[in-house]
Order: structure tokens, then C-alpha cells, then sequence
């Protein structure tokens, strides 16, 4: 039985590096940063075309994001009044206060 290779078909990491061995020969070293950056451009506008995002979207997304994270963390907590010895005590020992006496 054949062993099924990285991609599935067959293919294993020698024919890998044979096609890869052909492709820098007939293009040269100076071109491959160029035909590595028109593939990945290709294949980032067909992603994008698949998914229905395009740059926009995914930025602003990520402003909006940050911009929920920026407004919760620059509010500092509301400070808490300091208690007083009244707050402290218990309710029974409280002072009540006099009656007005009627005028």
C-alpha cells in the first residue's frame, strides 16, 4: 500500500523539494521575494473574497475592540467614602436623637 504523503496525494517532502529546487533555477534567488509576495497577496484577496471580509472590516473591528478595552481601562473606580466611627457602631448603640419639644 502507498504511504500517503504531506498533501495527501502522494506527495512527499523529496518531490516537494525537487519542485522547489526547479522553481529557484528557473527564476533565480533576486525574484522569489516577488513571486512569494504576489502569492500571498493572491491568496489573501482569495480568502478574502471566500469570507466576504476585506481589510476594512478587520480594521475596524479591531478599533472598535480596542476602543471598549481603552474606555473600560482608563475609568478609575469611584472612590468609596471613608466610614466614620457612626458607621462603624452598631445600630442599638447609637445616640438617638431628642424629641423637639413643642413650641
Amino acid at each position: 500500500m502507498p504511504s500517503v504523503g504531506i498533501i495527501g496525494a502522494g506527495i512527499g517532502p523529496l518531490e516537494i523539494g525537487i519542485v522547489l529546487l526547479i522553481v529557484l533555477i528557473i527564476f533565480g534567488p533576486k525574484r522569489l521575494p516577488e513571486l512569494g509576495k504576489s502569492l500571498g497577496q493572491g491568496m489573501r484577496g482569495f480568502k478574502e473574497s471566500v469570507t466576504g471580509k476585506d481589510k476594512d472590516d478587520e480594521q475596524s473591528e479591531l478599533e472598535a475592540s480596542s476602543a471598549k478595552v481603552d474606555a473600560t481601562s482608563d475609568r478609575a473606580p469611584e472612590p468609596q467614602p471613608a466610614a466614620t466611627s457612626e458607621d462603624r457602631a452598631p445600630a442599638a448603640s447609637r445616640a438617638k436623637p431628642a424629641p423637639d419639644a413643642p413650641a
